[in-house]
């Protein structure tokens, strides 16, 4: 009897974690469409788009939220540290995301910010108390891979030309995104309803920033469309998933999937004719997506 609990017990929960992973990967193909939305803002300065987008999140998960009334705002009765950790990584990560798109050029700044899901798959392992299985090293592996081909095909300026505080600030988004995606789990008992206070703070803070360093550019419709896109979409919905997955999921294999992200990202940039397309491209979109699929596969018990 007691193994038969324990058993249903372990199964409960795998698929659980099944499920939250299988939201993460939501929030993965929303953040795809955040270079190409980023790059439809060109004209806005990085603190002004970080608190238009940050406000369009916070307005938009108020009206849900109050549509439960009183009891859709409990979840963000919590203690400071569960606010300062999710303020923090989302701030720091956007703010340093937002600055290398407009510092450098969005396909290679974009790539190089997603080093990220390999620094989760790691640290995974260390502090978010779940096994680092070889096939999930592997699949980062090939996704980091293919990541830095696309990379180098991309990359066409000189050594004396290149943005090295764009490239600087990408590479900061990857560890404070990897940290913060793993600390979060230590939050697992917190209902994700609190990332949307969490983005009004972001959108205060982002603003505090821009009236202290930047010049206000009013945005025209179409920036204003790509706007609340980002608000709806990358910087709204796909938090509230990721923040359930991260708790929830099997972090390891959400660093693997996350590596889907940068593909499509290019992808779309290619589409709407950012950047140009090469047949060649496809050796990188064969490395990441074999190395999404080893790393999420399922190890089989052996037989007796």
């Amino acid at each position: 009897m007691t193994n038969s609990t324990t058993s249903s017990r372990t199964t409960s929960n795998a698929r659980t974690a099944t499920s939250a992973t299988a939201i993460g990967v939501v929030a993965v193909f929303l953040w795809s469409c955040l270079a190409l939305l980023t790059t439809l803002t060109a004209g806005i300065p990085p603190f002004e788009l970080l608190a238009l987008s940050f406000a369009v999140a916070f307005l938009a998960s108020l009206v849900i939220l109050g549509l439960r009334g009183p009891s859709g705002f409990a979840g963000w009765r919590q203690p400071w540290q569960v606010w300062a950790t999710g303020f923090l990584g989302i701030f720091a990560y956007h703010a340093l995301y937002f600055f290398a798109l407009k510092a450098a050029p969005p396909a290679e700044a974009s790539l190089i910010a997603y080093l990220w899901p390999l620094l989760i798959v790691l640290l995974a392992s260390f502090a978010g108390g779940q096994p680092l299985h070889r096939r999930q090293v592997l699949g980062a592996l090939l996704g980091l891979a293919g990541t830095a081909f696309i990379m180098q095909q991309r990359s066409q300026v000189s050594i004396a030309a290149m943005p090295f505080a764009g490239y600087a600030a990408a590479l900061l988004c990857a560890l404070v995104w990897s940290s913060y995606s793993v600390i979060n789990r230590r939050f697992s008992n917190v209902s994700s309803s609190i990332i949307g206070g969490i983005c009004g703070l972001v959108a205060i803070a982002g603003l505090l920033c821009h009236l202290s360093f930047e010049t206000t550019i009013q945005p025209d419709a179409h920036q204003w469309a790509a706007i609340i896109g980002l608000g709806l979409g990358p910087v709204g919905l796909a938090f509230f998933a990721w923040d359930h997955a991260t708790k929830h999921g099997n972090l390891a294999s959400l660093g693997a999937l996350s590596y889907l992200a940068p593909l499509f990202s290019t992808l779309l940039l290619i589409i709407v004719g950012q950047t140009h397309a090469k047949p060649i491209l496809l050796i990188p979109a064969l490395l990441i997506i074999a190395g999404a699929v080893i790393a999420t596969s399922v190890e089989r018990a052996p037989r007796s």
